[in-house]
């Protein structure tokens, strides 16, 4: 039987990649240490019923646990012999000695058996390469030997850039199949056809879309200097003097919106918390919130479209209930601005929670997700525009953590949330202009200069950044800010 060292000899990866049933193979790992047991995992996970028996003189306790787990796992604890190979039909020999090593190979070869020698390339006859896996999508990556480590990088980087739904995708593609009626080379062809746009996409959509997020943001700008010129003196008047609160906005806008950008929420309730503490009523606080998203998101929203980061049927489902949603909650909390005294600590209140909401999910990063897909994402998206324009904040720590919580590919959801909380932040400035009569410009114009420098930056980012540390250090001081406002209000009330 020849090895995999002729491969150096030949030039090039030679390896001929197979997907084993592993189920229906009877599979023998020699070794039961640290080695042995992420040889056995690796098995388990491409297939929790493979039938595995393991050999070994000692037994770490955590084999032991994976037999528990497992039913279909045989642990004999015993030195190795040859004729422990006679009904293998794969052998993987995962322990420290070289020589045992060489014996079982050269047991294997005589029974005309495939083995894995762990860490010794020219030993082996197949390699357990990175596997990336999208339910029913499996890929296999191998570097021939020569670096696990790129594979591995590889192997992220698939995961990450493969959307959840992809197996969707795969399900509809098989129940397609077994419709088509036809000859092999018709089903072909209308399959290819179907799956073209995986690959291929449509540039003129492309282009198209790219106009109209342009000119919808050049145009929102233009109606809403326009509406804000005509219709508040102090506006106009704004330009002969610049107040030093815009530098305040104008440093806290970027801050914030280089946080939201890289990790997809945050900005809002940020926002909302400095404004209110700044001393800025809660209707205005949230329209200088959402006048400033209009240009940050939009050209985040842009670039997330620029790398490919939207999923274009969640985007339609969020986005005219999220509109109306939002459009419904700046005009509640404009009506009552005259009773702002009283609305702030409601308000200031519902930051604190939010705070506490964005903590647990720093902590909760790495943990494993349960729950299933939220199914009604049109209530989502009307309930996250809805307490988003009434609190001036909510949009990404309610809609995207329920969508990435439910399963969903986090890079794809925070491209469409962007991207949707584009248009919905136009319809509720442009409602809360309608209905406010006068608002602390400095500041307004503070967050729109600020969050547009840090969108596109923090937009390229979104990928790399590690977002537990800013996540907690932002709730940390979300909730310190909101608890100041509600304590100082109880004192004045007592």
């Amino acid at each position: 039987m020849s090895t995999l060292s002729e491969e150096k000899a030949s030039g090039g990866n030679q390896l001929f990649p197979v997907f084993l049933k592993l189920n229906e193979l009877h599979t023998v790992v020699i070794g039961a240490g640290n080695v042995g047991l992420e040889k056995l995992t690796a098995l388990l996970k491409n297939s929790s019923t493979a039938r595995v028996t393991v050999i070994a003189l000692k037994v770490s306790t955590e084999v032991y646990q994976l037999a528990t787990e497992n039913p279909t796992i045989t642990i004999r604890e015993k030195q190795f012999e040859e004729q422990d190979l006679d009904h293998a039909d794969l052998v993987i020999a995962a322990t420290d000695d070289n020589i045992l090593n060489a014996i079982i190979r050269q047991a294997a070869h005589d029974r005309n058996l495939l083995i894995n020698v762990a860490d010794k390339p020219s030993l082996c006859d197949f390699y357990l390469g990175s596997i990336v896996q999208k339910g029913d999508l499996k890929i296999a990556i191998s570097t021939n030997g020569k670096s696990p480590t790129v594979a591995k990088r590889l192997k992220e980087v698939l995961n990450e850039g493969l959307p959840e739904e992809i197996d969707t995708t795969l399900q509809q593609l098989s129940t397609l199949r077994d419709s088509l009626k036809g000859d092999f080379t018709d089903k072909v062809k209308k399959l290819n056809e179907v799956t073209s746009v995986l690959v291929k996409p449509k540039s003129e959509f492309k282009n198209m879309f790219r106009w109209i997020i342009w000119g919808t943001i050049v145009l929102s700008i233009a109606i809403v200097v326009s509406i804000l010129w005509s219709r508040d003196p102090d506006f106009r008047n704004y330009v002969q003097g610049i107040n030093p609160i815009f530098y305040y906005f104008l440093g806290a806008g970027f801050v914030f919106a280089f946080i939201d950008g890289a990790i997809g929420m945050s900005y809002g309730v940020t926002s909302t918390t400095f404004s209110l503490s700044m001393g800025i009523p809660p209707a205005t606080a949230s329209m200088g919130v959402h006048l400033s998203e209009i240009l940050s998101n939009g050209i985040a929203g842009w670039m997330h479209y620029r790398m490919n980061n939207i999923n274009w049927k969640l985007f339609w489902l969020l986005l005219i209930p999220g509109i109306i949603g939002a459009m419904a909650g700046a005009y509640l909390i404009s009506s009552l601005e005259h009773y702002a005294q009283y609305t702030k600590p409601v308000v200031s209140l519902y930051t604190l929670i939010l705070g506490i909401v964005i903590f647990r999910k720093a902590l909760d990063l790495k943990a494993k997700r349960t729950s299933g897909k939220i199914k009604n994402i049109r209530f989502l998206g009307f309930g996250g525009g809805f307490i988003d324009a009434v609190g001036g904040g909510g949009w990404g720590s309610i809609v995207l953590s329920s969508l990435i919580a439910g399963g969903r590919n986090p890079r794809f959801s925070l491209g469409t949330v962007k991207l949707s909380r584009f248009f919905i932040a136009l319809m509720s400035s442009l409602t809360f202009i309608a209905m406010l009569n006068g608002a602390h410009w400095e500041a307004v114009a503070g967050l729109v200069l600020g969050s547009a420098l840090a969108s596109p930056i923090a937009a390229r980012i979104s990928n790399k950044i590690s977002t537990k540390a800013i996540m907690m250090s932002v709730a940390i001081i979300v909730i310190l800010i909101s608890l100041k406002s509600i304590i100082n209000f109880v004192l004045k009330v007592i």
